[in-house]
């Protein structure tokens, strides 16, 4: 398969990365991430550790339109078929919508939702060419229930959200799968130095497992929406 991975250079995008990976089955990754340094220590890593699957990265900058489409004139040089996008990357920016800075709604949106929208838009007419593909939206739980300083982030997430759910309307004559994936808290680089035990939240590898099951189901069953909390509850 030809998988397409955002913000894959930590965290949930390389847990992700690593599920398919270990399949041995010889996948194919398109993974990009801000940070160019730690995206290269990335593929490298995983490419030494599953030999089997080709891997390419590029920085990418998923709130940059220009940005975005030169990563998709790349890919499209070298594969013409995309079987799964993984929507994943983002940013969390704390604060409440009354005292937060100005800019931060349009910076939030820019990753959230104009990113995901133009990302996705650049590489649909491909895939509905041949009527097949997985879109995969992470999202947050945080786009089902706002918190206390969570302002311009659920706004954000709340609007990820609402476009998940559009496109698997408008995607289900085309044969291709749209899922929403709403997780609670999980151990990533975001949660280090928070002071949290980590095993009070998930790992970034349930949420992997999760989008893995769901990407090897038979064609004509779609998962829509995948919730996950930890144990014991939000934090």
């Amino acid at each position: 398969m030809n998988i397409i991975i955002t913000g894959a250079s930590k965290g949930l995008g390389k847990a992700i990365a690593e599920i398919f990976a270990d399949d041995n089955q010889g996948h194919t990754f398109f993974l990009c991430a801000r940070n160019k340094e730690v995206l290269e220590i990335t593929g490298k890593e995983l490419q030494h550790r599953f030999p089997r699957i080709n891997m390419y990265t590029k920085v990418c900058d998923v709130s940059d339109k220009e940005s975005m489409q030169e990563f998709v004139s790349w890919i499209f040089g070298l594969t013409n078929k995309i079987d799964i996008l993984v929507n994943n990357a983002g940013i969390f920016l704390p604060g409440s919508v009354h005292n937060e800075q100005d800019g931060v709604l349009e910076k939030m949106m820019d990753v959230y939702l104009y990113g995901t929208y133009h990302l996705t838009r650049l590489l649909l007419p491909k895939m509905m060419q041949v009527k097949s593909g997985h879109i995969f939206n992470i999202c947050s739980i945080a786009a089902l229930q706002a918190y206390n300083n969570g302002g311009t982030y659920s706004i954000s997430e709340f609007a990820k959200y609402g476009f998940s759910k559009n496109l698997r309307e408008e995607m289900k004559p085309y044969g291709i799968k749209v899922t929403h994936i709403l997780p609670g808290a999980a151990y990533t680089d975001s949660w280090s130095g928070s002071g949290i035990d980590p095993k009070r939240i998930m790992e970034a590898a349930d949420i992997a497992k999760m989008i893995y099951a769901a990407a090897h189901l038979s064609p004509q069953a779609c998962v829509e929406e995948i919730i996950m909390r930890p144990q014991l509850g939000d934090i």
